[in-house]
């Protein structure tokens, strides 16, 4: 019962959240792992077939060697495990169950070729690219992409929005609400640019084909090899030790990293904004939002989200900075290191969604907006100088520092202000025309 009961898991992943990330287990469980290793397994054998290491395999053997992953289940899983158990080698359980699976088959005369001059991590390193390749592709992105173009429609909605900005938390000028949506969304896509393709190596105990070689030196393995990674969408990585060198993987985390931070800035920009009343959050009937103060509405998915976010980003640095570095040509402090990469995943996919569902209740509060934007017209300080050196008036910067620099302005002051310079009419009547709600430079072409 402990084992299947969510309330008994140590990791939230697996627990309290386990609901919102069943889709992962697909991809980092220790059964998915299982299958994906014999998917690897199975296609090399196949592959041998091919190039003549091996017979010819008729059609109904080949289709019955994809079954083996295919029509994978928990039985054939749980029976891996039972194999480990007694042997105290994973990889070594898969391929003994291939063999177990072809034995009583026409297939058991080519028996010893499942896993033919390979090491472990032949395996291994293409399972785990594949694994993440199709987490990403099929999950992650999907997630990630939805979140922007909810980020993109506020973007929209807002873009006409003239706010207030802050620079070092302070009065600034003015930009438009829905700008400042469109740059995280811009931020993020440009990440999504940047992941690289994944690698894959497939060349024995110490990366040279040693005992392919051997056995067949009439084989052009390297070309083998580089067909084979290449037709599961992977790079193919020649010049390796024991272990692909994983400096692909520390890419692709290093720019999660990067995902996750920009989200994280999101998030901390959007709490701010509600903690200005800028942004209304919606109330949900029945919901409370503190065990003693009745009123509270908490912007919790967006801190629930910036939790999520720093836990996948701890792992996901380890990883970038332990993957890489192996002592000599194979250590295995590599082994449950990469078996929590779902674990990484799974809090990143799980931010992404809190603060999609943090975006679905906000709205903006414009009367807040609007007389916040109003109540600084010193921001105009900037406009004034700039058009006064346009027109080529001595130290503009300077009067307009003392005339605001910690000062409480009006308009009404800035007016006096612009009725005293030796200006024609016509500037004075422009400069005059400029308000904290039109000066917003290109922010809505921008958008």
């Amino acid at each position: 019962m402990k084992l299947i009961e969510p309330l008994y898991a140590i990791s939230p992943v697996d627990g309290r959240y386990r609901g919102n990330l069943e889709e992962l287990l697909d991809y980092f469980s220790e059964y998915a792992l299982i299958k994906y290793r014999i998917k690897v397994e199975v296609l090399y054998l196949i592959e041998l077939s091919e190039i003549r290491v091996i017979r010819k395999l008729s059609a109904k053997e080949k289709k019955f060697l994809l079954s083996i992953f295919q029509d994978f289940t928990l039985y054939d899983a749980r029976r891996v495990k039972i194999i480990e158990k007694e042997i105290n080698h994973d990889l070594k359980a898969v391929e003994y169950l291939i063999k177990e699976k072809i034995s009583r088959t026409s297939l058991k005369d080519i028996s010893e070729f499942v896993h033919f001059g390979l090491t472990s991590w032949d395996i291994n390193n293409i399972a785990f690219s594949l694994m993440i390749k199709d987490c990403l592709e099929k999950s992650y992105f999907a997630t990630l992409k939805s979140l922007i173009k909810e980020i993109e429609s506020l973007a929209k909605k807002y873009k006409n929005l003239s706010m207030l900005s802050r620079t070092h938390g302070q009065p600034a000028s003015p930009t438009t609400l829905g700008k400042e949506f469109a740059i995280f969304a811009s931020r993020l896509e440009k990440q999504i640019q940047t992941f690289p393709q994944l690698t894959g190596k497939l060349n024995g105990a110490v990366g040279n084909y040693n005992a392919h070689l051997v056995a067949f030196p009439k084989v052009d393995w390297i070309k083998f090899s580089n067909n084979f990674v290449e037709s599961l969408g992977l790079k193919p990585n020649l010049i390796t030790t024991q272990i692909e060198d994983y400096d692909t993987f520390a890419q692709t985390f290093q720019t999660m990293v990067r995902v996750n931070n920009i989200l994280i800035d999101f998030n901390r920009d959007i709490w701010t904004y509600i903690s200005l009343d800028y942004l209304k959050q919606k109330v949900n009937e029945g919901e409370v939002g503190s065990s003693t103060m009745p009123h509270k509405v908490n912007p919790i998915d967006f801190e629930n989200s910036e939790g999520n976010l720093g836990i996948a980003n701890s792992l996901l640095n380890h990883f970038a900075n332990k993957l890489p570095i192996s002592r000599l040509q194979r250590d295995l402090t590599d082994s449950t290191v990469t078996r929590t990469f779902g674990v990484a995943f799974g809090h990143s996919i799980l931010a992404f969604n809190n603060t999609l569902k943090g975006l679905s209740k906000i709205e903006a509060n414009y009367k807040v907006i609007k007389t916040d934007l109003n109540s600084h017209p010193e921001i105009l300080a900037e406009a004034i100088q700039s058009v006064l050196r346009r027109e080529g008036a001595k130290m503009p910067y300077e009067e307009l520092k003392e005339l605001t620099r910690g000062k409480k302005v009006t308009l009404e002051h800035l007016h006096k202000f612009i009725e005293k310079l030796k200006v024609k009419e016509s500037v004075k009547k422009e400069l005059k025309g400029i308000t904290p709600e039109n000066y917003i430079g290109l922010a809505k072409k921008l958008i």
